[in-house]
């Protein structure tokens, strides 16, 4: 029987060390039921209370294209802990002539099983759910108290050993007054970060500081004193359900005071202040080509780089050579506006690859590419086969050796490894085939697709340009006088007419068919 493995370990207070266990229980286990373990899945301080796991969800997926026989699990609740989600994909592994089948619980297909494996999915859910209440239970009643409830405290503080009650550190205490009297005092993010690692500070972490341990001491509330419980982070993401006041148990006058209300309420004004006028800049200036910069004259990559124009609230936005800063041997070449330079690759990408006259060609393009690629992959798939047809001729000797009366004890060892290698052959078999059966570029959807891409370079659609420009650009190279722009396909061999284009924007290089230049 070909299986796969399927083994979890749910926190970060368990280590991999949990699967390590799982594995080499499940291999025994193979071993003496004759199993061939084909492909392994584990997903690593992942909940079984949820279906959000990629090595799961890869397995489950697999199992679609018949690549195993099996699933193998330690334990049921290792599979899931969530009685529905359990039903779901058990059933939809059936569907695919797939079982589960536990290592630790003997079940089979008996009335008897099923009813049992109901009552052990059902415990291993209540247990989850049981444990999730009381952990937080006990949670809450800290909070009350004011006991810290694990973890590493919030620099400032250290945790009383004997009272679990959070204490002044003196020295980290000092870094925290000195934060918000400098954000207080006008300075920036950077400014305040490049003082506290140039003195020697450093976070709880031993780390030196960044901006996200700037933002997280701004506006923790915890050094006027006030215990906050079960909050949902300031960033969280959209998928995570954001907690409901009665959730949050608030516990004024119950930690040590660092900050005093005053100055604490004083910062979160100027911060609310800044973000609305960063928040207009960046809406303003979306880099579209970070990282794809490079400079001609010395080849270190151009950063995007803003500063104030001098005018209240006005930012000057450039791309410049990360290595013109450097004092000794600075870079002399130019300093390029972000406008300017983005503007011109748009420009490219909309006259040149996404023109209705050029998407014919590219798909043609594209589709040829798909065949050379399955042609590739067709010469390794007969490769296999033929590897699986040696290791079958090597199996016939073996049992005929057998037959005419040769001891099968001598041979047993090398017969299990041709079945081992057999197996796996299969799989690769498999995998390459199921890779083979994908259609080739319908042309109405990638028309469609261009098209897409086009009216989103027409209305300036930032985000979705800055994703297109991705797709189609190499990179962009600055020169003191000029920009090149190598595009990740060749344009010789699809555009017929190119001195159209290019009378508008630029030439191409006579050695080269993929970089479109353009004199500054």
């Amino acid at each position: 029987m070909r299986i796969a493995v399927y083994a979890r370990y749910s926190s970060s207070n368990q280590r991999e060390e949990s699967i390590d266990s799982q594995l080499r229980a499940i291999e025994s286990f193979a071993k003496i039921k004759g199993m061939s373990i084909v492909k392994v899945y584990a997903d690593s301080a992942k909940s079984a209370t949820s279906d959000k796991r990629p090595e799961f969800q890869q397995m489950i997926s697999d199992g679609s294209k018949k690549m195993f026989e099996a699933v193998v699990v330690h334990k049921l609740d290792r599979f899931s802990r969530d009685k529905y989600d359990s039903c779901v994909y058990k059933k939809r592994l059936r569907d695919y002539g797939i079982k589960v089948i536990s290592v630790t619980e003997f079940l089979d297909d008996s009335p008897e099983s099923m009813v049992l494996e109901s009552m052990l999915e059902g415990m291993a859910a209540y247990f989850s759910k049981n444990l999730a209440r009381e952990v937080m239970k006990g949670m809450k009643e800290n909070a009350y108290k004011g006991l810290h409830n694990g973890g590493k405290p919030p620099i400032g503080y250290l945790v009383d050993k004997s009272t679990k009650k959070l204490l002044i550190e003196p020295e980290e205490a000092e870094v925290v007054k000195s934060v918000f009297e400098m954000y207080l005092n006008d300075w920036g993010y950077q400014k305040i970060l490049q003082h506290l690692n140039a003195t020697g500070k450093r976070t709880k972490f031993g780390k030196l500081f960044g901006k996200n341990a700037i933002f997280t001491i701004l506006r923790n509330e915890k050094y006027t004193g006030v215990y906050k419980f079960n909050v949902s982070p300031e960033r969280t993401s959209s998928s995570k359900r954001k907690k409901t006041p009665e959730e949050i148990i608030v516990v004024p006058d119950a930690l040590p005071v660092i900050i005093d209300r005053q100055t604490f309420d004083r910062v979160q004004i100027k911060l609310k202040e800044n973000k609305n006028v960063s928040g207009k800049f960046k809406a303003k200036s979306l880099y579209l080509l970070s990282g794809l910069v490079e400079c001609g004259e010395c080849g270190h990559p151009y950063h995007a780089n803003s500063r104030n124009s001098g005018k209240r609230n006005s930012f000057c936005a450039t791309y410049r050579c990360s290595h013109k800063a450097k004092l000794k041997t600075a870079c002399q070449n130019r300093e390029i506006g972000t406008n300017n330079l983005e503007y011109f690759v748009m420009k490219v990408l909309e006259g040149k690859l996404l023109n209705e006259r050029i998407i014919p060609k590219l798909m043609i393009k594209l589709n040829d590419y798909i065949k050379k690629r399955q042609n590739e992959k067709s010469g390794d798939l007969e490769k296999l086969k033929k590897q699986k047809q040696e290791i079958l001729e090597q199996l016939d000797r073996l049992l005929l050796a057998i037959s005419k009366g040769i001891d099968a004890s001598s041979v047993r060892e090398r017969i299990l490894q041709f079945e081992d290698e057999k197996v796996k052959i299969e799989t690769r078999i498999l995998e390459m085939q199921n890779s083979l059966e994908g259609p080739i570029f319908d042309r109405d959807k990638f028309h469609n697709l261009l098209n897409k891409y086009r009216e989103e370079v027409k209305k300036r659609n930032l985000p979705e340009c800055k994703k297109i420009i991705k797709h189609f650009v190499e990179k962009v190279i600055v020169y003191h006088d000029s920009v090149d722009i190598v595009l990740k396909m060749p344009i010789y061999s699809i555009e017929e007419k190119q001195s159209d284009f290019f009378l508008s924007y630029g030439r191409v290089s006579e050695e080269t068919n993929n970089i479109v230049h353009h004199n500054l």
